[in-house]
This record gives structure tokens, sequence and C-alpha cells, in this order.
């Protein structure tokens, strides 16, 4: 299996030695918050420095509050940090509570707006000057871009249709978070995969985040599930995913209990058609760090 992790920790220093680490136990890759050390770019440019095969993404960037000429430029001064190819773009509209509740900002169509988005800033990493008047998003670059020194993939954190068919028709695949493996059979697979034929692109990447935890006790297991997964309950983008897989809650969408299940569920992801597995561990338990590196010995016996 092609399984990544949370990236993140409370400094630098220790960014980079969980970098060195899992790129020492052969994860393909670390996927790092928006909020990760206020901003994730610069300590995952100083990790990339440290490592050198793994790969380092955003899950997810937020598009409102930033312009895409001027994130497409932090993408390319990450890159030029890392000083290698590896770094991948992750980005999404978020939510309107975040968006319009903390920054202010309208979420009146955040489809359009990412779609529009997306379409300026691919063309930006790729080099081309863009000359655009959108419904809510314009750009002149006339050279005001800084193409990367390495290629920059795009996923987008796509739930809906439409963002579905720009993940696969414009960007490299999607990013998904709490989406159970129905919900990526049923629904993201079949959408994105048409949308990239169509457009005679690649297949697309399907990177698929859902927490994970290997615990004996089922009741304590949910239980922490609940409390790491609580602050998606009440955002709606996640809740139609997660009734699209069977799920209820987010803590249901979590692969929890003893190892032959955990591995059953991160199996279902791939065979319903993920490319990748983010796994975010989460403790159960008193004993979290036991708990912790249980359930990644696991992951570790999984990798290709």
């Amino acid at each position: 299996m092609r399984i990544g992790l949370t990236g993140g920790a409370s400094s630098v220093d220790k960014m980079i030695r969980q970098a060195e680490q899992a790129e020492a136990d052969g994860f393909t890759s670390l996927w790092y918050a928006s909020v990760v050390g206020g901003d994730p770019l610069v300590p995952m440019a100083i990790a990339g420095r440290a490592t050198e095969r793994i790969e380092l993404g955003t899950a997810v960037l937020q598009t409102y509050p930033c312009h895409p000429l001027l994130q497409a430029n932090r993408a390319a001064s990450a890159v030029a940090g890392m000083g290698r190819a590896g770094f991948t773009l992750g980005i999404g509209p978020s939510h309107e509570p975040l968006v319009r509740g903390v920054y202010g900002l309208s979420y009146d169509h955040p489809g359009r707006s990412t779609e529009e988005y997306v379409r300026i800033l691919t063309k930006v990493l790729r080099g081309e000057d863009v000359d655009v008047d959108g419904e809510d998003w314009s750009v002149h670059t006339a050279g005001r871009a800084v193409p990367p020194d390495h290629e920059v993939p795009v996923l987008v954190s796509a739930l809906g249709p439409r963002l579905l068919r720009v993940a696969g028709e414009v960007a490299d695949g999607t990013i998904l978070w709490m989406a159970p493996a129905r919900a990526v059979g049923d629904h993201v697979a079949p959408r994105i995969t048409t949308a990239a034929e169509a457009a005679g692109r690649p297949a697309p990447r399907i990177a698929a985040g859902l927490p994970v935890a290997v615990h004996d006790d089922v009741a304590e297991a949910r239980a922490a599930a609940v409390a790491a997964s609580s602050m998606y309950s009440g955002m709606a983008n996640y809740q139609r995913i997660l009734a699209l897989g069977g799920a209820d809650t987010p803590a249901d969408a979590a692969l929890v209990v003893d190892e032959a299940i955990v591995t059953a569920g991160l199996q279902s992801l791939l065979d319903a058609g993920a490319t990748d597995v983010w796994a975010a561990v989460f403790p159960v338990g008193d004993d979290r760090r036991g708990s912790m590196q249980r359930t990644t010995d696991l992951l570790r016996t999984l990798l290709d």
C-alpha cells in the first residue's frame, strides 16, 4: 500500500525528525494542515531539505484568503526551499464557518470560486501567463508568476460533483478527508476518473484520508474517535460525504479496532479506487504513545 501520515509537530525540530523517521520507515507522504506552524510551508521546506524522497503535501490550504497567483508563488518558494521535487499542493475552499465566520469573506459560490481558482493556479504553476477576469477571481500575470523549480502537482479537496469534475479535468486528483470506502467507490472515483478521461488527462490521484487507530476495546476506540473527530461533525460538506459512505458521524468513518479489521478497512479504500491512503493516527487509552506506536507499527507492515 501507498500510505501517508499526518504531518506536523509542536516545533520545527520535531517536524524535521518526524519527516526523517517517516521516510526511514518507508511511508510515502506526510500531509500538513493549513494551521501547522501557523503556516506549514516554511517548516515543510525545512523538512524537505532534511529528507530525500518522501512527499510533503498540504491537506489543505484554503483558497479564499490567498489569491491564486500568490498561492502559486508560495508553492514555488516552498519547492525552492526544499531543494528537490516532492512538494504537493493540496487546496480547497474550506468551510463556511471559517471563511465567513473567521475571515469575514463571502462563501456564496464555493464551487464556482474554486473552479476559477484551480484553473488559474494550475496554469501559473505550469509557467503560463494568465489574463483572466472571472466572476470570483481575476489575474493578469504579465510575467509576475514565479515558475517552480520542480513540477508541483495540485490536488483539490473535492467532495461534491462539480469539484470532482474540476479535480479530474484540470488538477492532478483529489485529497479526501472523511470519505468512507463506499463514498470513494460509488461517488468519488467514477466522477473524477470520467472527468480526467474526457479531458485526455492521466488517471487522477485519489488520496483518501481517515482517522486510524489499532486498539482491542471497541467501545474505548469509538469513544476516542468521537473525541478526535468532533470538530467535523457540524460541517455540511463532511456530513454529505459521510452519508454517501453510509456513516452517520465522523467517528463512524474512523478505522478502528484490531489489526485485522483496520487492515481490511484500509484495503477497502484501495479496492474502491483510492490510489493512496492518508492515515491520520490518533491515540486511544491512557498510553497515548504506545497506542500510536501500535497503529504505526501495523501501517509499516502494509507498506509496498
